[in-house]
């Protein structure tokens, strides 16, 4: 609820880095923790820069496109 994010799976890689160079960083988030929940070594983005949070939940489906591509492997 304060802002502070933990991201999943390649999540993490580039999205804290993104974040913090934004002027404006919001979030869209599937679960909302109270406060003391997350242990504190565990935050990838501290809430000093979020600045906006939008709850969509667990239900909503993802529409991901994944492309497979065989080749002549060089």
């Amino acid at each position: 609820r304060h802002g502070n994010l933990v991201f999943t799976k390649a999540a993490g890689n580039f999205n804290p880095l993104a974040a913090m160079a934004g002027r404006v960083c919001i979030a869209q988030v599937e679960e909302l923790v109270e406060p003391g929940e997350l242990d504190p070594d565990e935050v990838h983005l501290p809430g000093v820069f979020v600045h906006r949070i939008v709850d969509v939940g667990t239900g909503i489906e993802k529409r991901i496109e994944r492309r497979t591509v065989a080749g002549g492997g060089r």
